[in-house]
C-alpha cells in the first residue's frame, strides 16, 4: 500500500534544493529529446532564478531537505511536474497531479492544459493514466535567460470539475 502523501508549500530556504531537483529531473527527461540550445539555457542556476516567484504556486511533497516532487500551476496551466528518482513508482506524482487539479478547479479552471515534450513518452503514458488527453500538438513560447524559446510541445488538457476542488 501507498502512503498518503501530503503536499505543502516549500519555503525561500528550499530553492537551492528545489533547483537541483528540478535541473537534474529536467536533464533526465527533456535532454535527450528537446533541441541543445535550449538545454544549454536550463542551467541548474536558471531554475534557481525562476524559482522565488513560483513558490506561492508550488506544492512539495517530502520535508525540507527531502523533498521527492513538486508541482507548480500558473493560470488554467499545470506548469511544472518534477519527482525526485527516488520519488518515482510511490505515487508522489500522482500525489502532485492530483493536488494541482484540486487547486486549479478551486480557482475556477474547467479545463487544464500542459506542455509535455514531444518525445517524452514517459510522461505522456503518466498524464494520460491520470485522465489527461492529447489535445494538440502546439507551439509553446518558453522563457530563457536569452529571451523567449519557441518549442513544439504535446498540449495536454483534462477537464476539471466541481468536485475535484472539494
Amino acid at each position: 500500500m501507498q502512503p498518503a502523501w501530503t503536499t505543502r508549500v516549500p519555503g525561500s530556504s528550499e530553492i537551492g534544493a528545489l533547483a537541483q531537483l528540478w535541473f537534474e529531473g529536467w536533464q533526465d527527461a527533456h535532454a535527450a529529446v528537446l533541441p541543445a540550445a535550449l538545454a544549454r539555457l536550463r542551467t541548474q542556476q536558471s531554475f534557481a532564478d525562476r524559482l522565488p516567484a513560483m513558490l506561492a504556486d508550488t506544492r512539495v511533497i517530502g520535508e525540507p531537505g527531502a523533498v521527492l516532487g513538486f508541482c507548480t500551476i500558473r493560470h488554467d496551466e499545470l506548469d511544472q511536474l518534477f519527482v525526485a528518482p527516488t520519488g518515482r513508482g510511490s505515487g508522489v506524482a500522482a500525489a502532485l497531479v492530483a493536488d494541482a487539479e484540486r487547486r486549479l478547479a478551486a480557482h475556477g479552471m474547467t479545463t487544464a492544459w500542459l506542455a509535455c515534450a514531444i518525445g517524452n513518452h514517459r510522461a505522456a503514458r503518466f498524464y494520460e493514466k491520470c485522465g489527461w488527453y492529447l489535445a494538440a500538438t502546439v507551439v509553446h513560447r518558453l522563457d530563457t535567460t536569452e529571451g523567449p524559446f519557441d518549442l513544439e510541445v504535446w498540449r495536454y488538457e483534462k477537464q476539471l470539475s466541481a468536485a475535484v476542488a472539494d
